[in-house]
Formats: C-alpha cells, sequence, structure tokens
C-alpha cells in the first residue's frame, strides 16, 4: 500500500527533517511506504555532483529574490524549487515493490522510470502530450511526434524513449532521488503553476539547451487547471497505478506518525544521525538525477548472483 498526504506549502529544510525521520520510520518497518505532496518557497537545491557554475545569479540576488540554498545528498546537478510547484517525495522501501516486468526486482532506475510514467500519465489526462528523451532523466514536452503514455508501464531494462533528439523537448518535471539501505527520499518536481523566470537563476540540472516549461503553458485552458492538491490526488492515484499498489489517504503528520508509534520500533533501527540513515559498506547508495537508461552495475551483478537476496 502507498499512504500519502498533501502538506501545503512547506520550508525546504523543514521538508529535509521530516524527510529524515520518516526514512528513519520506514527503514524501522514502523511505516509503510509514503508519498509526501508539497509545495516550497523559493529554493535551489545542489545535488551531490553540482557544478556551483550552473546558479547563474550572485548571492545577493538570491537574497534579495528571497532564495535559499540547499545543498543536498541526491544525485545530479541544481534544481529550482518554488510556489506553483508539484513536490513529490516518495519515502518507499524498494524491496516491498514489484516489478511491472516481472522480470527481476525493482531497482532505482526502475523506479525512477515509474516515477516518470506516473507524470506522463497525468500530463495525458490533462491533455498535454508528454514523454521521455533518451539519456535524460526527467518528463518532458514539445518532443517530436509526442506520445501520451499508454498504460502499460516502462521498464528500465529496454531504456524506454520517446524521442532520440539533440536540443527538442521543454523540462516540465525533474527527478532526483537518494536510496540507502533500500529506502528511497527526494523525489520529482513537477512544474504546474511555477513562475518559469525563476529558471533564469539556474541552468536546470546543468542542460542549458532545453528550456523549461509548466502545465499553465502547456494546457489549452489555463484557467481551468487544477490546484495542487487536485493534483497531489490525481499523483497519489497514479504512483498506485503505475506500481501496482492500492492508495490510502493520510489526512495529515500527526494521523502518520500516530501510525509509527503504534509499531515498536526494531531494536536493529538506526535513527540517531543527524543525515539520512547511512548505509552499511555492503549496501551501496544510488543516485538517480539524469539517470542512465542502462541498468547500473550493482543492480546487474545482483540479479546474476547465485547467492542473490530472497525477495522481500
Amino acid at each position: 500500500m502507498i499512504q500519502y498526504v498533501y502538506l501545503g506549502r512547506v520550508d525546504y529544510g523543514e521538508a529535509l527533517r521530516l524527510q529524515q525521520e520518516l526514512v528513519a520510520l520506514r527503514t524501522a518497518g514502523r511505516i509503510g511506504n509514503v508519498l509526501l505532496l508539497l509545495e516550497h518557497p523559493p529554493v535551489l537545491t545542489l545535488g551531490r555532483n553540482a557544478n556551483r557554475a550552473n546558479i547563474l545569479a550572485s548571492d545577493e540576488l538570491l537574497a534579495a529574490r528571497g532564495v535559499t540554498l540547499h545543498q543536498i545528498n541526491r544525485g545530479g546537478d541544481v534544481t529550482y524549487h518554488g510556489p506553483g510547484q508539484l513536490i513529490g517525495y516518495p519515502i518507499f522501501d524498494l524491496r516491498s515493490l514489484r516489478n511491472p516486468s516481472g522480470h527481476h526486482r525493482l531497482g532505482p532506475v526502475d523506479f525512477v522510470r515509474l516515477m516518470e510514467e506516473a507524470l506522463i500519465r497525468i500530463c495525458g489526462e490533462l491533455g498535454v502530450a508528454a514523454g521521455r528523451i533518451c539519456g535524460l532523466t526527467g518528463v518532458w514536452c514539445g518532443l517530436p511526434e509526442p506520445q501520451i503514455s499508454t498504460k502499460s508501464a516502462p521498464s528500465a531494462a529496454n531504456g524506454p524513449c520517446d524521442a532520440l533528439t539533440q536540443s527538442a523537448g521543454r523540462k516540465i518535471a525533474a527527478i532526483g532521488i537518494h536510496v540507502a539501505r533500500g529506502v528511497t527520499s527526494h523525489g520529482f518536481a513537477f512544474n504546474v503553476s511555477t513562475d518559469l523566470r525563476d529558471f533564469s537563476l539556474i541552468n536546470p540540472c546543468g542542460i542549458t539547451d532545453r528550456p523549461v516549461t509548466s502545465l499553465e503553458r502547456e494546457v489549452t485552458d489555463p484557467a481551468n487547471l487544477p490546484n495542487l492538491e487536485s493534483l497531489a490526488r490525481m499523483s497519489a492515484r497514479e504512483f498506485g497505478l503505475v506500481f501496482n499498489e492500492p492508495v490510502a489517504l493520510i489526512e495529515n503528520l500527526a494521523a502518520l506518525r500516530a501510525l509509527a508509534d503504534a509499531v515498536p520500533e526494531s531494536p536493529a533501527s538506526d535513527s540517531s544521525t543527524t543525515e539520512f540513515p547511512v548505509p552499511d559498506s555492503s549496501a551501496p547508495i544510488f543516485p538517480a538525477q539524469d539517470t542512465p537508461l542502462q541498468i547500473p552495475p550493482e543492480i546487474e551483478r545482483l540479479r546474476r548472483s547465485k547467492d542473490r537476496p530472497v525477495s522481500a
């Protein structure tokens, strides 16, 4: 089951602390898979692979615009979050999910592809044709002969792409995750009614030859665009469909914490750290911003190992 909660506008630092709390609870088995849906004030985030040169604005300009800056532990480069953007933070244990292809366990790349699929379907519901670009993570509009997604979920193994282009496409959603001990954090940023002028502060994800866009710009009737809370419900429903899991609404954080309090803490859990739980040395971390379409070698070795773990 996927439980989701819509939080409205949340400060980015508070959202990081909340992810830390929920990742620890999920790692300890005290909560199930949770999808946080929210909105941020203006903020720039720098992944572990970020190039500071991709921030085009000076510190003084950022301060004058009220834009904060955070260095975080997802993979990838610089991204912008702000009002009018639906943010999704899935706190999921990958070992609890089934791979739609049925051929192997769900890995980080498969997970990213399925998140893309959910957002592509939302665009399709609103009459906006969207798809993928080979070699680039995220969801894109304005592709040559774009296709609205079908109801069959993609497989990371065959590297799904709706376009192989050099410069076509407008990015409507960015994705970047962090995985530790099989539990995901960070997630997606879906431009709904975002002020696209704020993206001039950066080279989004380090990409300089493709613009960003929003649902407000792409739909035929912006006046009837659903609000963020309605789109959050649509997102949760589509997540349930692509991951083949039932979906349940959690009214607020207090209700979610009450569920966790009803489950005793596992002795093996470790929530004492100030950052997301650090995996054992044998458990690799998988950054997934601009995720390659090939299966990572760590996953391929796991698939081929005679002593591979039993699926949870």
